[in-house]
């Protein structure tokens, strides 16, 4: 790994934009480009919900994706960066579009015979009490939307129904997946490695978006409490669950464990956090690798997986 590709390079960080997770898109982003400054390099921090942003890539030799959410990880920013031939950090458009499709990510290691919880799609005409009966308690959640933004645990019909109206606010795909009793892990890919598993312990009933970033009582711990099999065995499965979808570079698997001892994969995060409290730097700084030393490898692999399919 080079100990500092960056300077008096001109890398654009994108950053901001006008989905529901704007706020910390902006933080991560900030926190990412004065990291870049730090290293020598000029950082344009491009917010595409200001007018004209695509012009101020031209300056660009690289891009930094630090846009959360519908816009910027969905592969919407990510064709537009491959039509300018621009290279660019993390998944391509595919994995990208993929993974933000709850649904079709749950298809796909359905087809695969990886684990994740059952689930039903969710509309206006669904059978509320069948669903219920189908599949007990679940967490209803909008399919197209991140960092738990919309979400609601429902037990019975009637609060099955209200936690459809409350996420189909965020969008029209709306899904319910069976509740699973047990911890909560998340695990960091970079490059073609896991990095060490993180446990989340909150407070309510599940770590929506107010436990990620403003409950004080929202706990970590990396290294998490596995033993080492039970490591190798996550680190295996979310490596698994990060390939079938096409990832690359780096990203986050989520993966709850059931009260018997197996996983259950539920989401993959193709462009995570990176604020000063994120769970990646946390993964990344608990394996010895500074930010600096993180988006260094992102920024190494990210070359190498561009220019292997010019």
């Amino acid at each position: 790994m080079t100990a500092n590709p960056f300077s008096g390079k001109t890398l654009a960080v994108m950053l901001g934009g006008s989905a529901a997770e704007r706020s910390i898109s902006l933080e991560s982003g900030e926190n990412v480009a004065h990291a870049l400054e730090q290293a020598g390099a000029q950082v344009l921090r491009v917010d595409t919900a200001e007018e004209g942003w695509p012009e101020r890539l031209k300056e660009a030799s690289f891009a930094f994706n630090l846009l959360h959410g519908p816009g910027g990880e969905d592969g919407t920013v990510h064709g537009l960066f491959e039509l300018m031939k621009l290279p660019y950090s993390g998944c391509d458009l595919m994995a990208s579009a993929l993974t933000m499709d709850k649904v079709r990510t749950k298809w796909l290691w359905q087809g695969l015979g990886l684990p994740t919880p059952a689930f039903q799609q969710l509309t206006p005409e669904t059978n509320w009490q069948a669903v219920i009966q189908a599949l007990g308690t679940v967490f209803v959640k909008p399919a197209l939307e991140g960092s738990s933004l919309g979400m609601s645990r429902a037990s019975n019909a009637a609060e099955l129904e209200a936690a459809y109206r409350h996420a189909s606010t965020f969008g029209a795909d709306v899904m319910a997946e069976q509740f699973v009793s047990g911890p909560e892990y998340t695990v960091a890919i970079l490059g073609d490695r896991a990095l060490p598993s993180i446990r989340i312990d909150v407070s309510g009933d599940f770590y929506d978006f107010d436990a990620k970033y403003h409950s004080q009582e929202t706990r970590f711990t990396c290294p998490s409490d596995l033993a080492t099999e039970d490591e190798a065995a996550l680190s295996e499965l979310a490596l698994a669950a990060f390939a079938a979808v096409g990832g690359e570079v780096w990203g986050r698997v989520d993966v709850m464990r059931e009260a018997a001892g197996a996983w259950q994969l539920l989401e993959v995060n193709t462009v995570p956090g990176m604020t000063s409290h994120s769970l990646v730097p946390l993964a990344a700084k608990v394996a010895g690798l500074s930010l600096l030393d993180l988006l260094t490898e992102i920024y190494e692999h990210s070359l190498e997986v561009r220019h292997a399919k010019q």
